[in-house]
């Protein structure tokens, strides 16, 4: 099987990277698992990370109110871009929107309120080197400068595991962030051929040449994968997704 999927994921055109871990037994394998790549809304798990962080060492409060200004609104993924100004919305509000609706207003608020350098600190501290939090979503002046959000899927991996043991910021933590993960509503990739089968812990990411999903597959035996590409054509990689999640319960239940 591990042959068979590493073939598929070679026929990919473009950049990829793919991480697998079996999260009972600890094997684990990959394909460009360390190639760093543009992160698209994937960086929104570092994010909610550090988010996290804060609320537990008591240097945030889910109840902190946000009012949504016309100024915040970016277009795209998420709801509150279609929601009225002067709308009051939680610190919890905001990082369950980030997550579930992928919403781009709501992570910038997010971004705004801990800062890169936080987010970037806290995942140097757990010994990420990839993973690095550069600009503002929708930053064109940023992104001209080539400013771009970056992850490897192993590294993602790396957090999705640590939540899954109870250590990435505390037990509690890590069972609240898996939650939200679990509520994912953008379900088309991962969960494409396994809806009523797994409950399935990830987060998507789009743009263009660019789709990712990233999470932990609840089968009998839980996984952690990661997909992620850059440059890729996203309908044959989306399609690999698909196929390859599948394999991979089947090999796990």
């Amino acid at each position: 099987m591990k042959e068979k999927i590493l073939s598929m994921l070679r026929e990919i055109p473009g950049k990829t990277g793919f991480y697998y871990k079996d999260l009972i037994t600890g094997e684990e394998w990959g394909l460009n698992a360390d190639r760093e790549l543009m992160a698209a809304s994937v960086i929104k798990i570092p994010v909610l990370t550090e988010v996290f962080a804060q609320l537990a060492a008591g240097t945030a409060d889910k109840n902190e109110r946000f009012r949504i200004r016309k100024e915040d609104k970016l277009p795209s993924c998420g709801a509150l871009n279609y929601l009225h100004e002067g709308l009051e919305v939680t610190l919890e509000d905001l990082y369950t929107l980030m997550i579930i609706l992928s919403d781009n207003t709501a992570t910038n608020l997010l971004i705004r309120r801990f800062g890169m350098e936080a987010v970037n600190r806290r995942m140097r501290g757990l010994g990420l080197k990839a993973t690095t939090l550069n600009r503002l979503l929708f930053d064109s002046e940023a992104a001209a400068k080539g400013l771009e959000n970056m992850i490897s899927a192993k590294e993602i991996g790396f957090l999705l595991e640590q939540m899954y043991r109870g250590e990435l910021v505390s037990p509690a933590a890590s069972a609240e962030m898996l939650s939200v993960l679990k509520n994912q509503r953008l379900n088309g990739k991962m969960p494409f051929y396994l809806k009523g089968k797994a409950e399935i812990a990830h987060k998507t990411g789009e743009d263009d040449g660019i789709t990712h999903d990233v999470g932990i597959i609840f089968a009998p035996r839980p996984f952690v994968v990661c997909f992620c590409s850059n440059e890729t054509d996203v309908p044959c990689f989306e399609r690999a997704i698909q196929g390859i999640a599948k394999l991979l319960y089947d090999m796990h239940s």
